[in-house]
């Protein structure tokens, strides 16, 4: 038996117990093929719980908040058959949000998808619908170094539609212009009802402007037929009654006319309406006293009473009036015979008068015939 050999096996023995205790001294996250996933600038590994990291094991990394995936850039670490992690290059970096959204553009469409915008980036707008390019201002923004988006100028302007027309016998209230979105408002004149939209606004059909609602019209508001009235009668009637057109009415001979003579048309709640309730025509005799009516008298002869005969004598007859619903009074019948006393007395004068003058006109004759 050789002297060497007893020596080697002690040796052996000693190195797989050292490669044991290597093994049992291993933190258990590092057991596998490879140890935990490289550190990586401005990201955090997504581990969802392993702590094995066999051959072939992918890691894939999380952007930390306020940094962004730089697009192209691999994001993940493969364990290699070397049990080592493969390279990586930075991929998370700071970047400006998405780029302002402008209320008369759009981005480009080579943006849409993208979510990268580094420091001094640029992007471009296109104007929407219903605007027109300002040449005169910059489509660009650009990403600066506050990582904020640089400021917008208006460099769309709103198109305009055309001009609605007249409305008439109403108006339009243009309250902002005729640009792309403007509304307009429509409104009748007194005594006129509006048919149709009373608004419209300014849109987009087939890339063209044109207003939403057509114009609508102000028709005349009429009055119904008024009240034809018993015993009167309307003056010069028409066939319709429009705002502010008045009317007339009269009664019949012998009718007297109660209430207003004249009524207008007027307007509520676009309806036409009248001002006042027509008037009555009530009889002359309804309500009032009626003027007493002349009649004639009536004569009544009553004979005289009779004496002894007397030569050329004849039987006279005196007259009494009687006057319906009146009776003759004494007095008045003294007046009267007082009153033909009078007259004949004065009748008398004058025929005396009237002989004395012609006697004395006889005698001046006699005289100058001597």
């Amino acid at each position: 038996m050789s002297p060497a050999r007893p020596s080697v096996l002690p040796a052996v023995l000693r190195l797989l117990s050292l490669l044991l205790l290597l093994q049992l001294t291993t933190p258990p996250g590092v057991r596998g093929d490879c140890g935990l996933p490289p550190e990586v600038p401005n990201a955090q590994p997504t581990l969802e719980g392993s702590t094995s990291f066999p051959e072939k094991t992918t890691i894939t990394y999380k952007c930390n908040e306020g940094f962004v995936k730089i697009p192209g850039k691999p994001d993940s670490v493969v364990c290699l058959s070397n049990n080592q992690w493969s390279e990586f290059i930075e991929f998370c970096n700071r970047s400006c949000d998405v780029p302002t959204r402008l209320l008369f553009a759009s981005l480009k469409k080579d943006y849409n998808m993208q979510n990268y915008f580094p420091v001094g980036f640029t992007v471009e707008y296109e104007c929407r619908p219903g605007y027109a390019r300002d040449p005169s201002q910059s489509v660009k923004l650009t990403c600066l170094q506050n990582l904020t988006w640089s400021k917008a100028a208006e460099f769309c302007k709103k198109k305009s539609c055309p001009n609605p027309g007249e409305l008439r016998n109403g108006d339009i209230n243009i309250t902002t212009g005729l640009f792309y979105g403007s509304p307009i408002f429509f409104s009748c004149n007194t005594g006129y009802r509006l048919v149709g939209a009373s608004s419209s606004y300014c849109t987009l059909f087939d890339r063209t402007l044109k207003w939403s609602e057509p114009l609508p019209e102000c028709v005349e508001i009429y009055c119904p037929e008024p009240t034809q009235i018993d015993n009167g009668y309307i003056q010069e009637e028409h066939e319709v009654y429009v705002y502010r057109q008045s009317i007339t009415y009269g009664c019949n001979k012998g009718f007297n006319l109660v209430g207003k003579s004249s009524i207008y048309c007027t307007v509520k709640e676009n309806e036409g309406e009248w001002s006042d309730l027509p008037p009555q025509c009530i009889g002359k005799s309804s309500g009032s006293k009626p003027s007493p009516t002349a009649q004639k008298p009536t004569t009544v002869s009553v004979p005289a009473t009779q004496r002894p005969p007397v030569p050329k004598a004849t039987t006279s007859f005196y007259t009494t009036r009687v006057t319906e619903g009146k009776e003759t009074s004494p007095s008045g019948a003294v007046s009267l015979i007082y009153g033909f006393v009078a007259a004949a007395i004065i009748i008398g004068i004058l025929i005396l008068v009237k002989i004395f003058w012609d006697y004395g006109k006889s005698g001046l004759s006699v005289g100058d015939n001597h």
